[in-house]
């Protein structure tokens, strides 16, 4: 009880690893958005999985659907605590497809994918797999800790939220409005960075709490290689992407951080399917191999201009199915320690699986992400998204302009035998700092030598009025 609980919490940290991971890749004008997104994501997700997600997934019901337990009714306290660890499993699903239609999507359409995905799309995938009479488990499907509920899911959602909503202006340009092609980056890889390593802890209270308990015998063990697995297939993917960029395989060769963070990240997501049953070699080999996987479909989203600013698809999709496939090839019993019918079987139950929740999906995301584009809720204005959506929809800029700016005065007047100290205070301001705003209202602060332009005489004013009175 208290090590869902414990995990849950744990768990939940993700959340904070995704905001930053996607306030740092986004336009600085998209921040406050970004991170109202998180926020709300597991709210508005705990709210979809109390009236009806957990019903459909773990109510009494048939090979399908479970269909007990809405909105909580009947559910014996001591589930309390799987319901919590499995609440934040289904905001997971829904967040991983922020990343996809960041800095143009609309708020409503937002809150509404959220609550669909966490109470109707997900439920009933972990009801199939996860559930002792649900068809895909009583098949043979075996998935750990969610590469196809949860990764796979998401990352088919992703894909389907990008293509219905469009590219971000001047992504891939547009020759119909003359609109050229516009190197579009995120506003800051530190926040990035910090939010990938968060999500790093994360993925460790995600893979090793999914086993659902620590008191049976045997549990220890499997907990700490579940952790193992997971710290080395981040590793294998990391090390393995860090060559390819350095090599030219991506480009000028460089020490490339977005992409190595990002294969890390699909390394950990390749080894949720069969965490549990590897060797720790098994782990970093299949964290290596999902690297260049991920890099394919990178390059693919972009040759087919599918905006995809955060890789959601390429880390969910690309490393959710190929987590399916690696855990039957490198698990104890899989196919490379030797063919048979049974390893064979379990490579086949897999596929099956992943079919059907990529259609299931699918035809979920057309039906969601096609009547928001319909009745035009899917996408914000194009002046809005120019404007940036911090302060179109929010009306409170991430970085606002007043908390920038250089103080336009000084301390009250000093004694007179510290006015020698307010002359070279002054000084310094006027002639080494300068303060310039941006059309899009940022402010950078640079050093100049003997010149005061207009902007900095304009926020000096108030300060040349005050000095002058001492």
């Amino acid at each position: 009880f208290f090590f869902l609980l414990g995990k849950g919490v744990f768990f939940y940290i993700m959340q904070c690893g995704f905001a930053c991971l996607e306030a740092g890749a986004v336009r600085s004008k998209n921040a406050t958005n970004i991170i109202m997104k998180n926020i709300m994501d597991i709210f508005i997700s705990s709210v979809a999985y109390w009236l009806v997600g957990y019903a459909l997934a773990y109510g009494d019901g048939n090979a399908i659907i479970g269909y007990t337990h809405w909105a909580g009714i009947g559910i014996d306290y001591g589930k309390m605590a799987h319901w919590f660890f499995q609440c934040i499993f289904a905001a997971t699903a829904a967040t991983i497809v922020s990343g996809a239609v960041a800095e143009r999507c609309n708020y409503i359409a937002y809150i509404v994918y959220s609550a669909v995905i966490s109470g109707l799309v997900y439920p009933p995938i972990t009801h199939w797999t996860w559930t002792d009479e649900g068809w895909l488990k009583q098949l043979g499907y075996v998935d750990y800790s969610g590469c196809g509920p949860v990764h796979l899911l998401g990352g088919v959602c992703s894909l389907f939220g990008a293509l219905f909503i469009g590219p971000r202006i001047g992504k891939f340009g547009n020759k119909y409005k003359k609109l050229e092609k516009e190197d579009i980056v995120g506003h800051s890889v530190p926040l990035s960075g910090i939010g990938g390593m968060i999500l790093i802890a994360g993925f460790l209270a995600f893979n090793g709490g999914s086993i659902g308990s620590m008191s049976n015998p045997g549990d220890e063990f499997v907990i700490a290689r579940v952790i193992i697995n997971t710290i080395l297939g981040g590793s294998g993917g990391s090390i393995v992407m860090l060559a390819l960029c350095k090599l030219g395989f991506c480009g000028y060769p460089a020490w490339s951080f977005s992409l190595t963070l990002n294969a890390a990240l699909a390394g950990m997501v390749s080894v949720c399917a069969g965490g549990d049953d590897m060797a720790m070699w098994a782990g970093f080999v299949s964290g290596a191999i999902v690297a260049p996987i991920y890099l394919a479909i990178h390059y693919f989203m972009l040759r087919m201009k599918i905006d995809d600013p955060l890789d959601a698809v390429a880390v969910h999709l690309g490393g959710g199915f190929w987590g399916l496939i690696s855990a039957s090839l490198f698990g104890y019993e899989g196919i490379v320690y030797g063919a048979s019918y049974e390893s064979a079987a379990k490579l086949w139950f897999r596929l099956v699986g992943a079919a059907i929740i990529i259609m299931w999906g699918s035809i979920a995301s057309c039906i969601m992400f096609g009547l928001l584009r319909y009745f035009g809720k899917l996408r914000v204005t194009e002046e809005q998204e120019l404007e940036g959506l911090d302060i179109s929809m929010h009306n409170e800029p991430g970085y606002p302009v007043q908390g920038w700016v250089i103080p336009p005065h000084l301390p009250s007047c000093p004694p007179s035998e510290s006015k020698q100290f307010l002359k070279s205070s002054k000084s310094f301001i006027k002639h080494d700092i300068e303060a310039l705003i941006r059309p899009d209202k940022e402010i950078a602060v640079k050093p100049v030598n003997g010149t005061i332009k207009p902007e900095t005489e304009a926020l000096l004013k108030t300060e040349n009025e005050t000095s002058s009175k001492c």
